[in-house]
């Protein structure tokens, strides 16, 4: 199989890196099945939890060491850290890296002072989104774990979040996970993948009127349907927009995770 990149770039000559980060997701989908098999070997089941009184000796972009080639990347806000932070857990979309993230997010994280976490998936994008849940919550797992020996985070103020396939996987581990993760970030997500609920956790969720990749009448407006059905508190912002994260979207979710 040739790189999603390569495969882009022939489709698509001239575009720019947020136009790229969008080719390159509906070409991993696409290529995907013919790639990988995966069966599932655990429940989306998360067993780090913050812990109190971390001494923080680092600030900036920190890769933690688990992976020498996708490994996961903290960063740490400027200013004070000797307090408790919020922290937003970042999923790629497929064909998507860790370093995507920070691209979209830009500098919306800075001012609310948000710890932002972007692990990298094992394969082209996240296991359950095409199977069951298995290393990318093993491994998710382990960045959590690292963090928290890291950085004191506000366990009020802990979210896990994504684009586009790490929206889905995001909505999808918040449900699971709901005791550990009490907000849910969810831009421009497609599905749910089913799982055993826990917890009560609130959910942000953006999708673009004239997204052409995930269509928001039948993904994002379907989704926000089914979670006010079941009893979640959902803010949902919809923008005139593509498959993409604008800068006031990302601003808003930012502030809405940190609020107190």
């Amino acid at each position: 199989m040739q790189p999603i990149a390569k495969i882009a770039n022939r489709l698509v000559p001239k575009i720019n890196r947020r136009e790229f980060c969008a080719v390159a997701s509906v070409a991993a989908v696409t290529l995907g099945s013919s790639c990988r098999s995966l069966t599932s070997t655990n429940d989306g089941r998360l067993s780090a939890r913050p812990k109190g009184g971390v001494n923080v000796s680092k600030s900036g972009q920190i890769k933690l060491g688990l992976d020498s080639e996708r490994d996961a990347i903290l960063q740490l806000p400027d200013g004070d850290k000797s307090k408790a932070l919020p922290l937003l857990v970042m999923l790629h979309g497929a064909g998507q890296d860790a370093d995507d993230m920070f691209w979209y997010l830009g500098s919306s994280f800075q001012e609310p002072g948000v710890a932002v976490l972007a692990p990298n998936s094992r394969d082209y994008t996240w296991d359950a989104v095409h199977g069951g849940f298995g290393e990318d919550t093993e491994f998710l797992n382990q960045a959590l774990a690292r963090t928290f020996e890291t950085v004191t985070i506000d366990p009020m103020r802990l979210t896990v979040g994504g684009f586009s396939d790490g929206a889905t996987y995001a909505l999808s581990l918040g449900l699971i996970n709901g005791d550990l993760f009490p907000q849910v970030v969810a831009f421009s997500p497609g599905f749910v993948v089913d799982g055993m609920p826990n917890g009560k956790p609130k959910f942000f969720v953006s999708h673009g009127t004239r997204d052409h990749i995930l269509p928001i009448d039948s993904c994002g407006r379907r989704i926000v349907a089914s979670l006010k059905q079941r009893g979640y508190e959902v803010t949902f912002r919809e923008f005139n927009g593509d498959h993409e994260i604008p800068d006031d979207v990302a601003r808003e979710g930012m502030n809405w995770l940190a609020r107190k």
